[in-house]
């Protein structure tokens, strides 16, 4: 799978957005699950080959400040006073972002305790749909304008002859009664190679630290 643009956002840079050199697990899982998910299977991102050398882009955008809830539109429903200018609540932003970007991507899928089909069923109509170049959601590489095109047949092309440590990267999003949950690891790119392991750590919000 690739682009030609791509943002993978570090969480330490909130205002400027500054990509990771490399997709993310979560991006990756949110891509397969754009092409084909159930609630019977979740899938479980293994490793990811960088395939291009990485290379770098800045752009300006133009963003908004707020977000507009839930509570704001049912107000706006009733109250044809209430109105959203974007113009006053515009913001020009820098984005630094990856290009021309390649990859592939090693999952599994594992089975939920309540799948009722064998595992390979699922792998099957997954290729399928790959095959056929079908999603059920446009996916997209970190930001929802940089669209991403994947292929059925994988390439043969080997990783870049590059590493780095790459820093705490986002693992996983759990959602729970709660809310969300978000896990961690240490992220480090081996001869263009990035091994993600089964399971993340949860940081502390106070001191950041594992627990």
């Amino acid at each position: 799978m690739g682009g030609p643009l791509a943002c993978f956002t570090r969480p330490e840079y909130k205002t400027e957005r500054l990509s990771y050199s490399v997709m993310t697990p979560s991006v990756a899982r949110g891509i397969l699950e754009s092409i084909f998910w159930k609630p019977e299977f979740s899938y479980r991102v293994e490793r990811i080959d960088v395939l291009s050398e990485i290379r770098w882009a800045s752009i300006r955008r133009n963003e908004v400040e707020s977000m507009l809830t839930v509570d704001w539109v049912r107000k706006a429903m009733v109250d044809r006073t209430v109105r959203y200018d974007v113009e006053d609540d515009r913001d020009q932003r820098n984005m630094v972002c990856l290009r021309d970007v390649h990859y592939r991507v090693h999952a599994q899928v594992e089975l939920r305790p309540h799948a009722d089909e064998p595992v390979d069923k699922y792998r099957a109509m997954f290729r399928r749909r790959v095959d056929r170049g079908a999603s059920y959601t446009h996916p997209f590489l970190g930001t929802r304008e940089f669209s991403v095109s994947f292929f059925g047949k994988a390439t043969d092309r080997p990783p870049i002859q590059r590493s780095e440590d790459l820093g705490v990267m986002l693992h996983g999003i759990e959602y729970g009664e709660r809310g969300e949950t978000y896990t961690w690891f240490e992220a480090k790119l081996e001869n263009g190679v990035l091994e993600v392991p089964k399971e993340g750590c949860r940081l502390t919000s106070e001191a950041g630290t594992r627990r």
